[in-house]
């Protein structure tokens, strides 16, 4: 599976990918960013774990790899924490490959994503929490329409929470569909 996006294809997660997994897991800056602790996990064992997972996938969790249109595995996006009776999913993504950062990336994967999401599913609401002072990831969020609708304290992190309704995203489909 492959949904296109204006500068990355969202796409289905692969073994080749382990690899950037891994390194990207292991990483003190990105675990922080996503207030995680970096894996401490041999490189074999995660493969193990890595291989396991993509044939017996998280139930409740859908989980993509990024690329560039000339097919570079530059992150990662997914929705989990689905909820069939609210019609509800957390998202959320990560680029682990630093020259794409601050280039537009984040906020074509996250409008992606949530296209997608709003296309092929029956969710009426996506929302996500970002570190509260993640004021980058702030903004790219908020350029995709999500908005703030709360604060969360959580393994001794504060977070914002954000959101968007089927509704909303329908709006600012219809507007753009204008411009």
């Amino acid at each position: 599976m492959k949904i296109k996006g204006c500068k990355v294809i969202i796409r289905s997660k692969k073994a080749a990918d382990v690899e950037n997994d891994y390194r990207w897991q292991t990483d003190p800056e990105l675990s922080a960013l996503d207030a995680m602790i970096p894996t401490t996990m041999s490189y074999s064992d995660f493969y193990r774990e890595y291989i396991r997972w993509l044939k017996h996938p998280y139930y409740g969790r859908i989980t993509f790899g990024v690329d560039t249109p000339e097919g570079k595995h530059i992150g990662n996006c997914v929705y989990y924490n689905i909820d069939e009776v609210k019609n509800e999913a957390e998202i959320g993504l990560m680029i682990g490959d630093r020259d794409y950062w601050s280039k537009g990336y984040g906020a074509d994967i996250i409008s992606t994503l949530i296209e997608y999401i709003f296309h092929k599913t029956k969710f009426k609401r996506v929302y996500l929490k970002t570190l509260e002072d993640n004021f980058h990831a702030q903004r790219c969020f908020k350029k995709c329409g999500l908005t703030p609708c709360g604060y969360r304290e959580q393994d001794g992190y504060k977070f914002l929470l954000m959101d968007m309704s089927l509704d909303r995203w329908r709006e600012l489909w219809n507007q753009n569909k204008q411009d």
